[in-house]
Formats: structure tokens, sequence, C-alpha cells
């Protein structure tokens, strides 16, 4: 069977694609992913959903849905990460992503810290702890304010 842009072979599985019709009547397979307009795979995360045992019946046809659901939902965790890892790579000039800047964007950004917690990355190193400051205003004798910051005790 070929693909339905002609490049190559590859199966399909029955599960997760939908012969639909095109303009010119052809019969071309859309998969789940291509549907919902996702990369990630659908069919893929359905088939290991399958044989993990995670429940004891994972639906197809409507029940599809949840599995497009969580694919969505990882896709853009996924996306918001690599944002995140890209930023820091590009903050320090270079061009690959290493499991440093991945445990650096996620310790940085408040939201993924608290999702991620006690996820240790490897090679990822120790996320620097900077101490929380405070300003102190101080009077000084000609009448002026003298300020400076001191760390405070959260």
């Amino acid at each position: 069977m070929t693909c339905a842009d002609g490049l190559g072979w590859g199966s399909i599985d029955d599960t997760t694609s939908k012969v639909t019709k095109t303009k010119e009547g052809n019969n071309v397979r859309q998969s789940c992913s291509t549907k919902a307009g996702l990369k990630f795979p659908v069919g893929r995360i359905s088939r290991r959903l399958k044989h993990g045992k995670y429940a004891a019946r994972i639906g197809a046809g409507r029940a599809c849905e949840a599995i497009v659901y969580l694919a969505a939902v990882l896709e853009y965790l996924t996306a918001e990460v690599l944002e995140l890892a890209g930023n820091i790579a590009r903050e320090r000039k270079v061009r690959r992503i290493v499991p440093r800047h991945i445990a650096i964007a996620v310790g940085t950004d408040e939201e993924m810290k608290t999702l991620l917690t006690g996820i240790v990355f490897p090679d990822g190193g120790i996320i620097p702890k900077m101490p929380a400051l405070e300003y102190v205003r101080t009077p000084m004798e000609g009448g002026g304010v003298s300020i400076h910051t001191r760390a405070c005790s959260l």
C-alpha cells in the first residue's frame, strides 16, 4: 500500500485512520492526527495505552476523542518546554538544546516548576536558587534616604 502522497510505503492502522474522498473522487486515508491537526501520533498513543494495561478498556470510535485530547495536551506541553529551552539556548548563543537548557527553562517558569516538581533531568545540573531580596530604606543624617537590599527569609 502506498501513502496518500505516493512518496513511500507504510501500513496504516484501521482504528486510527479513515478513508475519505477527495474532490477528484480518489480514496485517501487520513490519520486521526491529520484530522485533528496534530503533530503527535494519536495512533501510537492509543496503541501504547492499550498495550500498557493502563486501563481495563481503551475505546475506539467516539472514545478516540479522549486519546486525541491527550495527544493535544502532550503536544502543547512539549511545545511550551521546547520554546522556553530554545530561548535559554538563544541567550547562551548556542544552536543546540541540551538537557541543561531544559532544566533551567523548567526551573525558571513557575507553572512548569509546579507541574514538573520532583522530575530529575539527566545531565541537567542544579538550578541555581537566587535568594529573595527586599529593599530597605534607611534614613540618613542629612535628611536623605539610603536604599540597600538584604536577603529576606521566606
